[in-house]
Parts: C-alpha cells; structure tokens; sequence
C-alpha cells in the first residue's frame, strides 16, 4: 500500500484511511454531508495525489496526444486544460483524463490513479512517432480546494490573480511560498475552485497554509467520499463505475469530448455508433420513493426484467434524495422516462432526468 506525502497529516487529524488504487487514503473526516455541505457552501481542501502525472514533450508531443485522445488538442493554447479521453481498439475507454498544455512542445497528461500503468504502457504502446514521455507520478501531489469561496479563502497565498483564471484555464505561478506551482481552475465537484500541482516536498507547506489561510472562511479536509458525492450530484463520470473499457464515450454521453475532426484510435467505429444512435446510453435517474441505489442494482422495466445495471449511486446530501446513474437501451433514455431500481425485493420507481442533478 502506498502513502501520499500526507498521509501521515491525515491520521494525525483523525481522518478514516481507506485502500483505494493502491494508496492509503482519508475516505472522510468528520463524516460525508459535513464535508460535502462544506464544499457546497465554503471551501474544502482534498489530498488527490494518488492521481498519476505523465510529461509528453518534444516536436511530436501533439501527434501522440492527437493519436491516443478523442479530444482535438490541437485547440489548446498554453495555459489552457482539456478533458478528454482514450479510446481503446474495441469500442471502449482505456481511461478518462485531463490534458494541459504546459509549452509550445510539452503537455502534462492527469490520469487515474488506478490506470497509471495502464495508461503508461497505452501511450508508450502507440508512441510511434517518438514524442518524449516522463512518467512523474511519484515525484508530484495534488490538492484541489473546492467551493464557492476558494478564490477569496485563498487569494492571500498568491501573487497571482485567482479570480482572473478561466474554467480550465490554468496559471504556473506562486502559491503558499511555493514558486512553480500549477494552479488550475479545474476540479470534480461542480462548486469551483482550484486544483494545485507540486512537488511532493513542497505539499505539507502547501497543505498547513492552505487550511491556516481558508479558517475564516470554514475550511475542512474533505475525504473520497464527499468527493464521490460530490461529482455524482453533477454526473461527472468515474472510471471503474460508469465507465470502463467496455463503455464506449458516445454511450457515457461523453459525444462532447470526442472529435471526428482528425484520426484517432477507434474514430471510424466511434463516428458509425454517433450516426447510428447507440443502443444504450448512460443515464441520471432519481427515485420517486425513499431508498437509496446503490453500484450494481438492476435497473428493471414496469415488468420486471433486467434493462441496466446502476454504475453509481447514492443518497444526495443536497437534494436529500436517492439519485444514480446508469445504462439503459436508448428508447428509455429520454428525461421522463420511467424506470425501477431493484433494491432488494423492492422494485423501486425512478425518473429519467437531465444532468447535472444539483444545479447549484
């Protein structure tokens, strides 16, 4: 089990540690609707550096990047971030990511922390064209704080103006007396906020300052679990749930990050399912009745046969309701449709809605 550089700074707050991608985590602190409240009306700070940090650089750095991502990266200025992600050979995603482009030759790729040697080899399998490649997971951390007031909490540990950085824009510049740090208005929780790349000796600094500088403002830790409520409640996709290397980007509603304006892996099959409409699409659903789905339920039609499986699930700390997402075939897809969860011997009604969930 590998520790982040802060792990040790969670236990010693009381943080619950948990396994997750190989690392030993905080899943919360003092308990998930606190925490995701805190992120939904303040500012909260979390310790995401099990993500992995790959280098592509050098005069083919974009070809790579081009080849492997279903994003057009060639409308990436520096100083700008893409989500984006790569396809596999038979109709699936390998993984789900963030591009930065960092120089004019050189793109810094965020991956999950569960497909880093995955991804490593995916890249380094269709590096054809010899674009440099440096895997510096190990050497980086990454903390996002995340809420509405994460500029104002925050704007005393930089000379740079965090107001003035766009929605995946990103700045490098000075932060908590850190100089070359990667300050990107990025994150997975639908509140705003900043996500901040450094190194791994620089972090602790960077941690202590962050939660001194954010007191006023009623700054908290904020575990994986609030995470997992927090971008469930805006639909954001997790790998490993709702998408996977059997889920194709046009089923997970991901059409928007899949560019047929070049060539990459796949394209051709990926651009015939976009025409053709898909056969099931991932969906947000909301239950009618009180229960709470959960990953892996049948989703089942009026008559109770299997139609989908929920991907992800739980009960909504801000809508107060039990809410998930899930595929169903496409003729089910539309907002208003009714559908069943499962949930023991209970087939539970649900309503097909438009995503996000929490519209802030």
């Amino acid at each position: 089990m590998k520790n982040t550089a802060l792990s040790e700074t969670h236990m010693a707050l009381g943080a619950k540690m948990v396994p997750f991608a190989g690392y030993n985590m905080p899943v919360s602190y003092e308990g998930v609707n606190i925490e995701h409240e805190t992120v939904r009306k303040a500012v909260g700070v979390f310790d995401v550096s099990h993500m992995g940090e790959f280098l592509v650089s050098g005069p083919n750095a974009l070809e790579l990047i081009q080849k492997v991502c279903s994003n057009d990266a060639s409308k990436l200025t520096v100083g700008k971030a893409q989500y984006s992600c790569f396809p596999n050979e038979t109709g699936g995603i390998v993984d789900d990511l963030i591009v930065y482009r960092v120089k004019e030759e050189e793109y810094l790729l965020v991956v999950n922390a569960s497909n880093i040697q995955k991804d490593w080899d995916w890249i380094n399998k269709h590096n054809s064209m010899g674009a440099q490649l440096r895997d510096i997971s190990e050497d980086y951390s990454l903390l996002a704080i995340q809420g509405p007031k994460a500029v104002e909490a925050m704007q005393s540990l930089s000379s740079v103006d965090l107001s003035a950085i766009k929605f995946y824009n990103f700045v490098v510049g000075d932060f908590a007396g850190i100089e070359h740090t990667i300050i990107s208005a990025t994150g997975y929780t639908g509140s705003g906020g900043f996500e901040i790349y450094c190194k791994n000796s620089e972090v602790k600094q960077v941690w202590d300052q962050v939660l001194e500088a954010g007191a006023d403002f009623g700054i908290k830790p904020v575990g994986l679990a609030a995470r997992d409520t927090l971008r469930l409640e805006m639909g954001y996709c997790l790998y490993g749930n709702d998408i996977d290397d059997t889920t194709s980007p046009i089923e997970a509603g991901l059409g928007w990050i899949t560019k047929f304006t070049k060539d990459f892996i796949n394209s051709e099959a990926l651009k015939d399912q976009k025409e053709r409409t898909p056969e099931r699409k991932l969906v947000g659903f909301e239950l009618d009745d009180r229960g709470i789905p959960r990953q892996g339920y049948d989703i089942v039609d009026g008559n109770g046969n299997k139609i989908g499986e929920v991907t992800s699930g739980t009960m909504s700390p801000s809508l107060k309701k039990g809410l998930g997402m899930g595929y169903v075939p496409a003729v089910m897809a539309a907002p208003g449709s009714k559908i069943n969860i499962q949930i023991r011997k209970n087939a539970v009604p649900a309503t097909v809605v438009k995503l996000p969930f929490y519209k802030g």
